[in-house]
Parts: C-alpha cells; sequence; structure tokens
C-alpha cells in the first residue's frame, strides 16, 4: 500500500506539473517586466546578456530579523521577492524595497495562504523558491506552558512550514524549484529552557529530509538552514506575548546579523548542487556543541545494542560518509 501511495503521489504531481503548472510558468514567461538577466548567468565573450525569467521566491516572516535580512538579500541580488508579513505598516516598508512585493500572510491562516497563492498566480513570474522562515520561539518548561502557548509555536514552526509547502507546491513542481526551511540548532540540540521550542526545530528536520526524498523524482531540491544565535526579533516578541522581561534567551541584539544566514539561504536557493543541511553558526563554540551533541546521540544510539559497531567499523562508516558530502560542494 506504501508503494501505491507513493506512485499515487508522484501521477498527481506530474499532472499538475504538466497541466496547471505549465500553464504557470508560461504566464511567467510572457509577463511585462518580468524578463532580466538572470543573476550570476555566465555570458559568452561578445555576446549580448541573454534575456531569462527573473526567478522569484516567496520568504515568510519577511517583516523584521532573519527574514528581513534574507529578503534584502536576494531582491539586491536581483532576484524577485514576495515578502510576507502581517502589519501594515511592515507590509509598506517591504514594498519600498525594490524586487519587493509584499503579500499580507499569516502562515496560520488558511485564507490568508490561499490568498498569496493568488496573488503569486497572479503575479504571472510563477514561483521558483519557498523560503519557509516564519517562526515564533518561546521559554518556560512543559509543567508550566499554557496549552495555547504550547500549540501556538507548533501552528507558526510545524504547520506553517507543512501547509505554505502544500499550497504553492505546483508552482515550485513547474519550475522545478527549491524549498528551503529555516531550522535551528535547537533543531539538534534541546535545552530546558527551549522544549517547546526545540521539539518544533526538531520535527522541521524530519520534515524536510521526507519532503526531499518525495520531491527529488520531480526535480524539486530541499534544504533546511540552521542558524545559530543571531540577531532577530523573536525574542522580544516571545517576551511581549509571555508578559515578561527580556532574558538572556529573549534579547537577541547582543548576537551578529544575520547577514551569514542570508547568505546560506541564496546557496540552499539557487547553488548548482545544493546541500540538505546549511549549518549557520557565528562562532566555534556553537559548532563545536552541535557537532558534539550528533555525536553523543551517535554514541547512546550505538551502545548496549546487540549490533553494537566498534570503533573502527564507525570511523568507516564516518569516512564513507565524508567522502559521499563532497558531492554537495559547488
Amino acid at each position: 500500500m506504501a508503494v501505491n501511495s507513493g506512485a499515487r503521489l508522484l501521477l498527481l504531481l506530474r499532472t499538475v506539473l504538466l497541466g496547471a503548472g505549465l500553464a504557470a510558468s508560461s504566464a511567467a514567461l510572457a509577463a511585462d517586466g518580468a524578463r532580466a538577466t538572470v543573476p550570476g548567468a555566465a555570458v559568452a565573450s561578445g555576446a549580448a546578456p541573454v534575456p531569462a525569467p527573473v526567478k522569484a521566491v516567496l520568504v515568510t516572516g519577511a517583516s523584521t530579523g532573519i527574514g528581513r535580512s534574507i529578503t534584502e538579500h536576494l531582491a539586491a541580488e536581483g532576484y524577485f521577492v514576495y515578502a510576507g508579513a502581517r502589519k501594515d505598516s511592515d507590509l509598506a516598508a517591504l514594498n519600498a524595497i525594490k524586487n519587493v512585493q509584499a503579500l499580507r500572510l499569516d502562515v496560520t491562516s488558511a485564507a490568508d495562504i490561499a490568498a498569496a497563492v493568488q496573488a503569486v498566480t497572479k503575479g504571472g513570474r510563477g514561483l521558483y523558491g519557498l523560503v519557509n522562515n516564519a517562526g515564533v520561539a518561546t521559554v518556560g518548561s512543559f509543567a508550566d506552558m499554557k496549552d495555547e502557548e504550547f500549540d501556538l509555536v507548533m501552528a507558526v514552526n510545524l504547520y506553517g512550514p507543512y501547509r505554505m509547502t502544500r499550497a504553492f507546491l505546483p508552482l515550485i513542481v513547474a519550475q522545478q524549484g527549491r524549498i528551503t526551511t529555516i531550522g535551528s540548532i535547537s533543531g539538534i540540540l534541546a535545552s530546558k529552557d527551549l522544549g517547546a521550542y526545540s521539539m518544533s526545530k526538531h520535527a522541521v528536520e524530519a520534515f524536510t529530509d521526507s519532503l526531499a526524498a518525495q520531491l527529488a523524482p520531480l526535480g524539486v531540491k530541499v534544504s533546511i538552514v540552521e542558524p545559530g544565535n543571531y540577531d532577530s526579533e523573536i525574542g522580544k516578541s516571545a517576551s511581549k506575548r509571555l508578559g515578561i522581561g527580556d532574558t538572556r534567551i529573549t534579547d537577541r541584539s547582543i548576537y551578529k546579523k544575520p547577514d551569514e544566514v542570508a547568505a546560506a539561504v541564496e546557496l540552499a536557493l539557487f547553488e548548482a548542487n545544493p546541500k540538505p543541511r546549511y549549518m549557520v553558526v557565528p562562532n566555534q563554540h556553537e559548532a563545536e556543541i552541535t557537532i558534539s551533541k550528533q555525536i553523543a546521540q551517535l554514541v547512546q544510539l550505538n551502545e548496549r545494542q546487540p549490533y553494537t559497531y566498534d570503533r573502527a567499523a564507525l570511523i568507516k562508516m564516518l569516512d564513507e560518509a565524508l567522502a559521499s558530502a563532497s558531492g554537495h560542494q559547488p
């Protein structure tokens, strides 16, 4: 039954690609002002630049922080960005950026998502990339957390990417594009104060892996970008919502601007052979604790079970994994 279900999924998506999806792609080629030189495209010596459709990308949660940085970075590189936000002031600010069209978009709202699909389709460019960036944080123990707070974190951080991906998949399949979700090193680590947030980001790791396997036969590539600590408004929003003052966890102003995260998103979207995962951290310490956590989990999985591997076997597996990873170099 699983094989049959998978076959039906591929048949359905291929039907979308050959039908409505191609119509959207054709509209992109014909749209006024939708043709320009693809950023970074090579041009033969002495030849004029070859016009090609500008690739369009939708970024959720684009009003501040990482989402705003991604939007500004991609727009400056010449891509067209649909930028999702909720407040009128944020929408106006985003619309003032060249190559950006703001969309009123709350990823927990089915009506907003449907309206965004309609707006992007009407725009005539199609959609090459989706960046699932919108997210919320929370602090506190599971024992003390209100159900409403837990549900909000899952609705935005987990259901948001799921619903956005489903809604925009026909457009992305039509262009054999990319889907990138902003995870976190908290999707690998876990702390006592960030339990619900870490749960949501661990789930997004599995979402990414499964989605990548499902869409690979259709030419759509899927990645996750896993930032460490960067400056954003996510902590302040949590503090305001929870009615608590800024803490070491919620005050992000002490950290670097997320320019490195935006650059990694561009790679995930546009480099020829994107990596499944882009860990982006501001310092060696965060890289070390994240990789060390993965190694510790490997040891825990391996110890005291009937099929334990010895050190030599584990090193051989590591060498093989490192060799295969070289295939993801640009």
